[in-house]
This record gives structure tokens, C-alpha cells and sequence, in this order.
């Protein structure tokens, strides 16, 4: 099981924050990411809205760092680790858009890009940048199949029931020979949308035993990447094992990856439990890779 690390910084959400982290930029993420790369973690996350209602950012939190300048910025100072948006909300994008900007992305950064995608769930969002919300989950299922289609070729080509294109060229493309597409959501249809037409799921909202049951009633085939949250920020050197608990809990349920948040009160403080979360890790035969 891999250990992902759930960015601080780039997404505020309320009482799920360190207060250290709303005067904190790029220097003290970049300082974080330099470590977990170091250290072997799996992937680092960043969300994507564009524009929070003032009401909704009551509970959702109102910054949200755009993950392409974010990893681009963090791909010059990191060598190994890959970069998972969590997720990029696909209609909010034409399929050729994501293929050339994060395409570059990956190609910057020699590789590391792995694609989170989601339906959205934002009707105000929508709205705002003139897509349909009604109907959004047809059109997602048609954006990742042109997705698929599209990201890793110079001259793509796909007609479907929403996106239709051929005769153009994407240049620079995709690295990767095939970018690993991970599918968000939290029901039986976004699990399964994620095993048919993707490499992996990521889930939320859920208890352990929930999803054990949806993963229980699909034939997940081999090298499909389920990835779990471990839960509420952990403190890997102060309370070592409820760590080790919340570790177990989503590898139990299914996990080939587990998400992890990290409590601290500074990004150098940050810094150290990666370290204890590292050698926890690797004491518990758990590899961060």
C-alpha cells in the first residue's frame, strides 16, 4: 500500500485546516513537497474550483490553488514524487484543453502526472462558466472516453455523443504513454464509470465499511488503484499509533493507496512528521512508495 500526502496549503476547507497554513505560499509548499519527495510519498493532491459562492465557502472553504500552476511550480523542485489532482472537475473543460495544459504538465515534470477527475457537484459553479449542469454525468463519461482518446497523441481523434474532433494537432502531449485517470465520486455508478473507463478510484464520504461493500460487488481488475483517506489529520510522531490505525483502516477496506493528512503548526513542524510518518511507515513494512 502507498502512502499519498494530502496537500496543505492549496485547499482550505473549515476546521479540516492548521491555522499555520493561511499565511503560508509556495515557499513553505515547496518546502513540504522537497521532503515528501525525499522521503518516498507516493503523490502529493491539489483540488480545483474556480469560483466559490461566498455562502458555500462557509462550508467548503474558499481558496483552492490551481492545480496546474501549483504542480508546475513544484515539479522544478522535485525529482520523483507525481502529482494527483483531486479532483479536476471535467465539464468544466473541453477533453483538448486538459490533454495540451496538463499534457504539458506531465511532460515538464518527466512523467508524474496522474488525473483525478470528477462530475462536480458546484450547480452555482456551473453556472458561472456557462456549462450545463443537468445531464453533467453523460457528458463526464463522454470527456474522459475523449480523454483517453486524446491525452499521449499529437494528432487525436474521438467522435462521441459531446465531443467530436480530428485533423488537429496537440504538441506538445502527454509524456506517459497512458496517464493514469483516476475517478472521484462516492456511489456504485462513479465506481464503476472508474473501472470501466479508468485506472482507478477515489472515493469520499464514506465509511469503511461502505466501501468495502461497493468494492465488494465489482470485479476490480488487476492494477485498478482504489485510494483511501486515512481519515482527520494524523500526528505520526506525538500519537504513533492511532497512525498506525488509520493506516490499517483503509487497507482493511480494500486500499492500494491511502491518503493521509498531517497535523502540525508549521510547515518545518510539517516537515518532521513526514519524517515520523516515513519511518512508521517503514518499521510497519507499509512502503511510502
Amino acid at each position: 500500500m502507498r502512502i499519498g500526502i494530502v496537500s496543505p496549503v492549496v485547499t482550505l476547507v473549515p476546521g479540516a485546516h492548521s491555522p499555520w497554513e493561511r499565511n503560508a505560499g509556495i515557499e513553505e509548499l515547496s518546502l513540504i513537497a522537497e521532503a515528501a519527495d525525499r522521503l518516498g510519498f507516493a503523490h502529493l493532491t491539489c483540488s480545483e474550483h474556480v469560483a466559490v459562492p461566498v455562502d458555500v465557502a462557509e462550508a467548503r472553504g474558499a481558496t483552492y490553488w490551481d492545480p496546474l500552476a501549483t504542480f508546475g511550480h513544484l515539479s522544478a523542485r522535485t525529482r520523483r514524487i507525481r502529482f494527483a489532482t483531486q479532483v479536476l472537475v471535467v465539464g468544466y473543460h473541453h477533453p483538448l484543453e486538459i490533454a495540451k495544459r496538463y499534457g504539458t504538465l506531465d511532460r515538464v515534470s518527466g512523467g508524474r502526472l496522474t488525473l483525478g477527475l470528477g462530475v462536480g457537484s458546484l450547480e452555482e459553479e456551473f453556472a458561472l462558466l456557462g456549462v450545463p449542469f443537468a445531464g453533467r454525468g453523460p457528458r463526464a463519461d463522454d470527456a474522459i472516453a475523449a480523454l483517453r482518446a486524446a491525452l499521449s497523441r499529437r494528432e487525436p481523434s474521438y467522435a462521441g455523443e459531446f465531443y467530436d474532433f480530428s485533423g488537429f494537432v496537440v504538441e506538445p502531449h502527454a509524456q506517459q504513454e497512458r496517464v493514469p485517470l483516476w475517478i472521484g465520486g462516492r456511489t456504485l455508478k462513479s465506481l464503476r464509470r472508474a473501472v470501466t473507463a479508468g485506472d482507478g478510484w477515489v472515493p469520499f464520504g464514506l465509511s469503511f465499511d461502505e466501501l468495502a461493500d461497493l468494492l465488494g460487488s465489482v470485479d476490480v481488475p488487476s492494477g485498478f488503484e482504489v485510494v483511501l483517506s486515512a481519515g482527520r489529520p494524523l500526528d505520526p510522531a506525538g500519537d504513533p499509533d492511532r497512525t498506525r490505525e488509520a493506516l490499517d483502516r483503509p487497507r482493511r477496506a480494500g486500499a492500494t493507496t491511502v491518503n493521509v493528512a498531517l497535523a502540525a503548526d508549521s510547515a518545518e513542524h510539517y516537515c518532521e512528521q513526514l519524517e515520523a510518518l516515513a519511518r512508521l511507515a517503514a518499521a510497519d513494512a507499509v512502503p511510502a512508495r
